[in-house]
């Protein structure tokens, strides 16, 4: 499986930890699609005939969709985000309730007919959760498996019941710490059916409320089952063995062997007699509980068996894996037919009615015929063969050249999905990504703004065609080709990092790292702010990320929202005190949330927030879904001081050190101070400014400092230089405007463009650990 960091620690470790992450994930798509391959799917059946049934994906992208179903069409009707993970699979129980799993630890449940609310967190599990399942006669107990070993059983009744007061030690959130309606949710009180069907509480200091833990297990578990009373759960995993309990105690009642490798997925029939198991060895096995033995195997697939699914008289078996081929199965007479093929791995299957639908690898989601009530139909068209017992059996077959043709060639209905983002490089700039999707399209992106910048197509676009010996050829654009077009000189310190486990960009921010780059604005082409000024790319960044939520804020609070200190509760003022003595003001920055353009994000395609404060864990929303009542519980300190009270904390590397020498022979000489130092982002033309102003001079500067660095009050005639606190040029001259040259700088005798800053002299042409060393001499030109 994909392994993945997630956004925060959610372990209860007393070790210290790091300062928590704040990511945010970019789309450019519809968002009623998904990104990533899809691998889960559960239906709901409506109960009159003017309702549609809907039909519930979960994806690797982090989300689950819900889509109304009708005969030739589905709709998207809500977007459930709350995950900051893979949602690995999701089950209904009750009447509407939707309950998921994920590679963020978690389960959640929703209202499956709301607008998307996360009505309750379950934290148990240590690692990534992996499956789920689900009591049909019994809406109050789901169970959930991972990796690990760990398999919990949930009284859900028990676990979404109010806590009382008493019980704000146990204080948790359903996503960000507010509901729909801004108010806090507390964490499950997680009680546990005891074997005698009564209620027990189990309590934990750290947790609260516990669930029954079915400890076995030694290693990870990938498939669950549950018969339709409750009584019966069959686990299954790495450990290629079927494990048996008694869900009401957490007991092992049984152990099955017969598989030779992992188990990937169960099924029971609805008195739990009958077992089905597909695995990783390409058999499906049928198992008789009573007896608690094998009594069929069928050799159908020649890849592993990833995906089950019956009818509901248990007499067939459809069945998906790797192969991407999609079986049905006579458990009686042995009959298998080959329904479908597809480009993709098959990951899970649910049967509605006369169909099938299939989620895959793919971000899309394809319903096949399958005569689930009567499956018969099937067998009476002929070209049926008869499964092996024995999985080699079936590869034989294949191998001897018996190819199968698939009943159906086609979908009767696709929902489609977008492609997901494979691959990506950060450009020089640091606010430019190139990236590449499933469908061969390659991108540039914006990060400071969320958006494409550029679509150059698909990677077989033509560029030109090639004739040679009267053949003809045809040159295509490659990701790594116009990576090296779009190369630039420049050096900005890495700020972000990024990954596309979610099929999108998420784009990380970690603290001090992420304040380390700044650029001017004149760079930036920021109107009506001085050329010179310095602007932080991070800062502005969050300024831009989080306009709706500051706009939100300042609605229920007032202007005082944005005032110094206004961000904590009175009980954390020791906290803050500390915090705020390892963070400095930036005295340049202004104390407003204008969101200048190059920061703007889009409201059409907003981009999510993935992120923790002090208490919940972590959380995933919409940057326009903020309430604006979101605080240090639900974000990093360092994120609300920085947006709120304009503080960054203490950076490092932000000045460049050189020295200044004349070239061999040249007969300008200048005064100088020794080794310089000055911000790393400075231009060189402001070091030709500085050399001219000091060949005019006749006497020493008076503001020059015996350290190198420059302050307030230099002296001089008509091309007057000062430099700020913060080590800025200031020059007679526009501070764009480019001098008559007469002077050119030099490194590593290579002249250096009047526009490449300190860094980029320092990483490309010096490359060296030492100071940089510069030289300055008259132009050599016409």
């Amino acid at each position: 499986m994909h392994r993945v960091g997630s956004a925060g620690n959610t372990n209860n470790s007393s070790r210290p930890r790091k300062e928590k992450r704040l990511t945010y994930v970019l789309n450019d798509a519809d968002d009623t699609k998904h990104c990533a391959g899809v691998n889960c799917l559960a239906l709901l059946k409506s109960s009159g005939t003017d309702v549609s049934d809907y039909l519930f994906t979960g994806s690797r992208d982090g989300t689950l969709k819900r889509w109304a179903l009708t005969d030739d069409a589905a709709t998207c009707s809500t977007t459930f985000e709350s995950h900051v993970d893979w949602v690995n699979d999701a089950v209904l129980v009750g009447d509407n309730t939707l309950v998921s799993c994920s590679s963020d630890t978690t389960l959640k449940t929703w209202n499956s007919l709301s607008d998307g609310t996360c009505t309750r967190t379950l934290r148990q599990h240590s690692d990534y959760v992996t499956c789920l399942a689900a009591a049909e006669k019994n809406s109050n107990i789901v169970a959930s498996g991972g990796l690990g070993g760990e398999v919990f059983i949930w009284d859900l009744e028990a676990a979404l019941a109010p806590l009382s007061k008493s019980g704000d030690a146990m204080e948790d959130d359903c996503s960000n710490g507010i509901n729909g309606s801004g108010n806090a949710l507390p964490i499950s009180s997680l009680r546990t059916i005891s074997s005698s069907n009564s209620i027990s509480v189990h309590t934990n200091q750290s947790h609260g409320y516990v669930p029954i833990a079915a400890k076995g297990h030694k290693e990870s578990v990938y498939a669950l089952a549950m018969n339709d009373s409750g009584t019966l759960l069959v686990s299954g995993g790495t450990e290629k063995v079927v494990r048996v309990w008694d869900p009401r105690s957490g007991s092992k009642t049984m152990k099955l062997r017969g598989h030779t490798d992992n188990i990937r997925a169960l099924i029971l029939d609805s008195t739990g007699r009958l077992c089905l198991s597909g695995s990783s060895d390409s058999m499906i096995r049928l198992w008789d509980l009573g007896q608690q033995r094998c009594v069929h195997s069928y050799a159908v697939h020649t890849d592993s068996v990833w995906a089950l699914a019956s009818t509901p008289a248990f007499s067939h078996v459809y069945s998906g894996g790797r192969d991407l081929s999609l079986y049905l199965t006579d458990l009686a007479t042995r009959e298998s037919f080959l329904l479908c093929t597809g480009e993709h791995p098959i990951l899970q299957m649910a049967l509605h009615d006369d169909s099938i639908w299939a989620a895959t690898s793919d971000s899309s989601v394809h319903r096949w015929p399958a005569e689930g009530r009567n499956p018969q139909k099937v067998f009476q068209r002929g070209g049926s063969f008869l499964a092996g017992n024995l999985s080699f059996s079936r590869a034989r077959v294949s191998l001897e050249g018996s190819a199968l043709v698939p009943v159906y060639k086609e979908p009767t209905l696709t929902i489609p999905g977008t492609p997901g983002i494979v691959q990506h490089e950060i450009l020089n700039n640091r606010r430019h990504v190139l990236t590449k999707d499933t469908a061969g399209s390659v991108k540039l992106w914006e990060i400071t703004k969320g958006i494409v910048v550029e679509d150059y197509g698909k990677v077989t676009l033509v560029l030109f065609l090639v004739v040679f010996d009267n053949d003809t050829f045809v040159d295509m654009v490659s990701f790594e080709e116009k990576k090296e077009e779009l190369f630039e000189m420049v050096s900005i310190p890495a700020w972000f990092t990024v990954d596309t486990r979610l099929g999108s960009l998420s784009i990380h921010l970690d603290t001090p790292q992420c304040f380390s780059a700044e650029m001017y604005s004149a760079d930036l082409n920021i109107a009506g702010k001085p050329e010179d000024d310095k602007v932080n790319l991070a800062r502005e960044t969050l300024k831009g990320l989080l306009a709706h939520w500051l706009a939100k804020r300042k609605q229920r609070f007032g202007s005082q929202a944005s005032a110094n200190g206004d961000l904590l509760s009175g009980k954390d003022v020791s906290h803050r005190s500390l915090t705020h003595s390892r963070v400095e003001a930036d005295i340049n920055a202004e104390n407003d949330s204008m969101v200048y353009p190059p920061f703007e994000f889009s409201t059409v395609y907003p981009p999510s927030i993935i992120t923790e404060g002090s208490h919940g864990g972590p959380w995933r929303k919409k940057i326009t879904d903020l309430e604006g009542t979101e605080d240090e519980k639900d974000f990093p300190f360092w994120c609300l001081d920085c947006v709120l009270n304009n503080r960054l904390p203490p950076r490092e590397n932000t000045k460049c050190s050189f020295y200044l020498h004349p070239c061999e022979g040249s007969t300008v000489q200048i005064l100088t101070q020794g080794k310089l130092s000055a911000p790393r982002i400075l231009r060189i033309h402001k070091v030709i400014n500085y050399v001219i102003e000091k060949m005019v001079l006749d006497k020493p500067l008076d503001g020059a400092n015996p350290d190198g660095t420059f302050t307030p009050g230099l002296a001089g005639g008509q091309l007057q230089h000062s430099v700020i606190g913060d080590g800025t040029f200031r020059s007679g001259l526009k501070p764009w405007q480019k001098p008559k040259p007469s002077i050119e700088i030099l490194c590593n005798n290579q002249v250096l463009a009047p526009d490449m800053s300190l860094a980029t002299v320092r990483a490309y042409i010096w490359k060296k650990a030492d100071d940089l060393v510069l030289n300055y001499r008259l132009f050599q030109g016409r």
